[in-house]
């Protein structure tokens, strides 16, 4: 039986060993050399240093994003530029606006001495940026009344809010940037989030903020109340009695027995009242229409408390003789 025999790829453990040695000695001269070369002083390396705006932020707010870093060139010990290209321990250099409302950019030749002396000791070579770029706008504050938003509720049939819609507190305050709140009308929708409304109503809402105002915009108020009374208005109808004015002894009714009937909506309180009223039919033959012998209906008394009158038939037709 023939014995198997071993590769002769296989690498013997006394290669393996000066491998390791020759491996070894290559990473230790590169880390000898690369320490060596880190502590010169004769370089120059672009890296994006860290800035921060700093302002008054109880009176300004920043409508977009403030710029965060800062193009830079700066030369100096290898070691220094490292930490800097990396931003290892690297502090944002402080840039304060006083009136930051004012204007929109900032020239970088202003930073250069105060950005210098920052960096000690790493030297500043220039700036590479021209300016930085922000938008900020002086906070600003903005009364309006609110009012209901008529698309966030719905009215059971035949039943009406009375009077007046009253809200607590009666104005509602809106803090935000001035080239947002100059904008803004002078009043808030306020949703109501209901349906089919049978009852008087005594909400209190949590206010948020449109989305159309976006959400730089705050709202003093948390909470508003609001509060209205609800009737019910009814469905009835009734025969009037006709009255003829002003009809000479040649002209009568085309139909002479017609029945002419209302149909009504009353107010639910004054339904009482609606039964002593006396209601007439009053044709008034100088308000005929001349052109087709014809003569529109009017209902008296009219009451406030009537709504969608419909007078069945409205016109009637006169005959001559």
């Amino acid at each position: 039986m023939s014995e198997t025999k071993k590769s002769s790829q296989r690498i013997s453990p006394k290669k393996l060993s000066n491998l390791k040695v020759v491996v070894l000695c290559i990473a230790a001269a590169t880390t000898f050399w690369i320490l060596n070369a880190l502590n010169k002083d004769d370089y120059n390396t672009i890296v994006d240093f860290p800035v921060e705006i700093i302002y008054d932020q109880s009176q300004f707010i920043a409508v977009a994003g403030l710029p965060k870093t800062l193009e830079i060139e700066i030369a100096g010990n290898g070691w220094d530029l490292l930490r800097k290209y990396f931003s290892f321990n690297n502090d944002a250099f402080p840039i304060e606006l006083n009136n930051p409302a004012s204007t929109n950019y900032l020239l970088t030749a202003d930073l250069k001495r105060s950005l210098g002396e920052f960096l000690s000791p790493t030297q500043l070579v220039s700036v590479l940026d021209d300016s930085l770029k922000f938008n900020i706008n002086k906070i600003k504050s903005l009364q309006v009344k609110p009012i209901l938003d008529s698309n966030s509720f719905s009215m059971a049939k035949n039943y009406r809010i009375i009077d007046k819609i009253t809200f607590s507190p009666e104005t509602i305050t809106l803090n935000g940037p001035s080239s947002i709140i100059d904008t803004l009308e002078s009043t808030l929708k306020i949703p109501l989030d209901e349906n089919r409304i049978n009852k008087s109503i005594e909400k209190e809402i949590t206010l948020e903020v449109p989305d159309e105002m976006g959400n730089l915009v705050r709202i003093e108020e948390k909470t508003i109340r609001v509060k209205f009374e609800v009737i019910e208005f009814l469905e009835g109808n009734k025969r009037l009695k006709i009255k003829k004015l002003n009809f000479p002894n040649s002209v009568k009714l085309a139909e002479e027995d017609i029945v002419i009937m209302i149909s009504y909506l009353v107010d639910e309180r004054k339904v009482t009242d609606l039964k002593d009223v006396e209601f007439e039919a009053v044709l008034d033959y100088y308000k005929r229409n001349k052109e087709d012998s014809t003569i529109s209906v009017q209902m008296k008394p009219m009451p406030d408390y009537l709504d969608k009158v419909v007078i069945s038939p409205p016109i009637l037709k006169l005959n001559y003789e």
